[in-house]
């Protein structure tokens, strides 16, 4: 890999240059979870939205060592996939799903140049992907015929 892309992984800025996600800032975010421990906490804190849980869960579930979960998750903040929020005295992680969407949406435009069926998505799909958990539906009752 070249320097100049090893240097911008690490170092693209956490805000989108006017709401669209440059190509610096994509493959920041690429790389972020191009990486077994960080994906699995995103993935784990795709299951919390949007409450979150603390890095202490988070080591506990996914069996991180405590003193290298702080590095893995500043990694995750810098390239906008997730927030902290202080509560007190402890830090509620949560992920940015405003950020995965710019990054799924920056990989449909630019790589699917606008044309999502080139990459066999729909809008739904996308959306299906980082949208709220759709509210559960009891089934229906079935009726009842009654007699004559």
């Amino acid at each position: 890999m070249r320097k100049s892309m090893l240097a911008v992984a690490s170092h693209a800025s956490t805000r989108p240059v006017q709401g669209e996600l440059s190509e610096p800032h994509a493959i920041s975010t690429l790389a972020a979870l191009a990486q077994p421990t960080r994906l699995a906490i995103f993935r784990l804190l795709i299951k919390h939205e949007p409450v979150g849980i603390t890095a202490g869960v988070i080591a506990d579930t996914i069996g991180a060592p405590h003193n290298t979960l702080s590095s893995h998750l500043a990694i995750l903040v810098r390239a906008g996939l997730l927030r902290s929020t202080r509560e007190g005295r402890t830090i509620i992680y949560s992920t940015n799903v405003e950020g995965m969407r710019a990054l799924i949406g920056f990989l449909v435009s630019e790589c699917c140049d606008g044309h999502p069926e080139l990459c066999n998505l729909v809008a739904a799909d996308a959306a299906a992907c980082c949208g709220p958990a759709p509210a559960k539906t009891r089934p229906a009752k079935k009726a009842v015929k009654r007699k004559g």
